[in-house]
């Protein structure tokens, strides 16, 4: 076996020989630090990354590469660098064999043991170790090899924001998810609530309603709350609790108003804490306060952090303690509420166990650049990089999502600290986590500032390590791993997921039997087994919305289609393959209405081999537009949909009893 290294994947990126634009020096050097000079697009076919673009990159990682004396000069230390052998700054060897060493050094375990080693022991327990060898200290990832096997089960898949109920402030809250939880749980029998992230917004207005672009993706969203459930409200006196309900905002139209929700419950809040002595929250880890600074700082400077005073500009910047000495008592609101946020997000999870139902949270790609985590760890960010997605047939000019990637460099050299708080942040208070575009944790698509997005390239990280910390850290929670591999994912991120008993993810629309000619859809028996099987997923339209083309009804509607007769066949066409396979399953007669197709959709999900089944409340009561639109940011109502039903009006409808019904048959 060979000495242990980084390890950077090799799929879609070649190392030697030249290519248009790309000369071999440039392609090693390239190579040598992640940096994809060529990939695969979405139809397999190779593509070569314009050399400019790579030059940029690689300067994003400190790697001067615009001259030819430049690239020989990086390219002669990275081969002085793999010749000495020299280890990186985190590995993760495998726990059930040994790993070679260069030396001898010394491991050290999380007790403080030490013991001298010439190599990694097999059959260390699963921990965060750190080896001392040649001077440098190394950071020792290890991990079980596998997590538990998942129980097959089935459950919900929740937008949060959209639920309402009599007692909810305009918007979905955790006292809404913890009566919902328990009456699928406690009723139906229901294993799991999978949610849209919860991740903690920037407290100045406007408010973002994406929960995929957060403010820090470490903490909770107060908008989340439920007011009237904080002790601080049951403590209070009867004048203070009428001032509280009185502030109580209403759902207007068919808009969740985020800036009126956030305002209402921030002035509740703030009325509570004052009443209540203005308490802090004890033994508050020290980056709760962090948090809770920058959320102080932003009132005060506007929630942009890099139009800041200078000397505000980090965490660590010589004018921020001073500022916030100033502003002690509003970093003292904002710790205390996020400790109520914390506080509420750990009674659902409990609340949740105690009738069966695994509560998953939702980890976004990436954060704001110019809100908390953007601020707070911008050291291990590559600030100015946006990530995304190439040109594809989805979207020809490529994806611009808008988010900082964590930089591999940098992770390595800090131990992946960063990385496995934030997870620890996650599954302290839930039962599992699911991994929006896990192919994230292998390669990201980086575009450099002020390029467009189809002028970008991929960035590899190490795999291995990314994966172990995940790995790790659930397998210390006890939690659930569910990873969203839809798109364009090379095979090794889903081979990566089964290896580790993670789940995938498997959605009707794309369950196809791709070497067939045709590409017809695949009977719910031949799904992959070992993933979570959806009818849909917030980007894509709804059962009702699918069978009605409402998909590319408001597309076209919003000049988002070159050729909209083309899509509306090919709408057409796929509907009628739904139907054909749905007839083909015995699951409908000869013309069936609306409700019974959704019945019979739904029927047909539950049938799949997949180890777990998530269904919609939006797909089960017939809500025809989809939560999210992608394309668009003011052209459609985007994260701002409540469901057209109450929460009471939901669990007593008569579809939801049909439905669940024929999961419990079958599951």
């Amino acid at each position: 076996m060979g000495m242990i290294t980084t390890r950077l994947p090799t799929f879609g990126n070649a190392a030697s020989g030249e290519r248009s634009g790309v000369d071999t020096d440039l392609i090693e050097l390239a190579a040598a630090h992640g940096v994809a000079t060529e990939y695969r697009d979405g139809d397999r076919r190779p593509v070569t990354v314009d050399a400019e673009v790579v030059v940029r990159v690689l300067g994003l990682l400190d790697v001067d590469a615009t001259t030819p004396d430049a690239v020989r000069t990086a390219l002669a230390e990275a081969r002085a660098r793999a010749a000495a052998g020299a280890l990186p700054g985190t590995i993760a060897p495998r726990s059930d064999r040994a790993g070679p060493l260069p030396g001898p050094g010394v491991l050290v375990d999380e007790a403080g043991t030490r013991r001298d080693v010439t190599e990694i022991p097999a059959g260390l327990e699963p921990g965060w170790y750190r080896l001392e060898i040649d001077d440098r200290t190394v950071t020792v990832v290890v991990a079980p090899p596998a997590l538990p096997e998942p129980r097959r089960a089935w459950g919900w898949m929740l937008q949060l924001y959209a639920l309402h109920s009599e007692e909810s402030w305009g918007i979905g809250d955790l006292g809404d998810l913890r009566t919902f939880t328990t009456w699928t749980g406690g009723e139906h029998g229901a294993g799991a609530v999978l949610l849209n992230p919860l991740h903690a917004i920037t407290p100045v207005p406007p408010v973002q309603p994406s929960p995929y672009t957060p403010s820090s993706r470490r903490f909770g969203t107060p908008l989340a709350l439920r007011i009237t459930d904080l002790d601080a409200y049951a403590r209070a006196d009867a004048a203070t609790r009428a001032e509280v309900d009185a502030l109580r905002p209403e759902t207007v139209g068919d808009r969740i108003a985020h800036d009126r929700v956030w305002a209402a419950k921030r002035a509740a809040a703030e009325l509570l804490w004052r009443a209540d002595g203005r308490p802090e929250p004890r033994d508050a880890p020290e980056q709760l306060w962090e948090f809770a600074r920058y959320c102080a700082l932003a009132e005060r400077f506007g929630g942009r952090w890099s139009l800041w005073p200078e000397e505000l500009r980090h965490p660590g910047a010589p004018g921020v303690a001073s500022m916030c000495a100033e502003l002690a008592p509003r970093v003292a609101f904002h710790a205390w509420l996020q400790h109520q946020v914390q506080l509420q997000l750990t009674a659902v999870r409990d609340a949740a166990r105690a009738v069966g139902v695994q509560v998953v949270h939702d980890l976004a790609v990436g954060c704001d650049p110019e809100g908390a985590d953007g601020w707070a760890l911008q050291d291990v960010l590559a600030m100015g990089v946006r990530v995304g997605a190439p040109p594809d047939a989805f979207s020809q000019q490529g994806q611009d999502w808008g988010l900082p990637p964590w930089r591999p460099d940098r992770l390595d050299a800090t131990g992946y600290a960063a990385y496995r708080d934030l997870l620890r942040a996650l599954v302290r208070q839930a039962d599992g986590l699911r991994i929006d575009h896990v192919a994230g944790l292998f390669r990201l698509w980086w575009v450099p500032p002020g390029e467009t997005a189809d002028r970008g390239t991929y960035v590899y990280y190490d795999a291995e390590v990314m994966m172990a910390v995940l790995t790790l850290e659930a397998h210390r929670a006890g939690a659930l791993v569910i990873g969203e591999d839809l798109g364009t994912v090379e095979p090794e991120v889903t081979e990566a997921l089964v290896e580790r008993r993670m789940l995938g993810s498997s959605v009707l629309w794309f369950a196809r039997d791709r070497d067939a000619p045709g590409e017809p859809m695949l009977p719910p028996d031949e799904w992959p087994a070992e993933s979570v099987a959806t009818v849909s997923t917030h980007d894509l339209p709804t059962a009702t919305g699918f069978l009605r083309g409402e998909h590319v009804r408001i597309r076209a509607e919003l000049g988002l289609l070159d050729d909209v007769a083309a899509e509306e066949a090919k709408a057409a066409k796929e509907r009628t393959e739904l139907l054909d396979l749905l007839r083909g399953e015995d699951l409908i007669g000869a013309d069936p209405d609306e409700d019974e197709l959704v019945v019979a959709i739904h029927a047909l999900l539950a049938r799949s081999r997949s180890r777990l089944v998530l269904v919609s409340p939006y797909d089960v009561v017939g809500e025809v537009r989809q939560p999210n639109l992608p394309g668009t940011v003011d052209q459609y109502p985007n994260w701002r949909l409540p469901l057209p039903v109450s929460l009471e009006d939901l669990q007593a409808d008569p579809r939801v009893r049909v439905v669940v019904e024929q999961l419990r048959q079958t599951r």
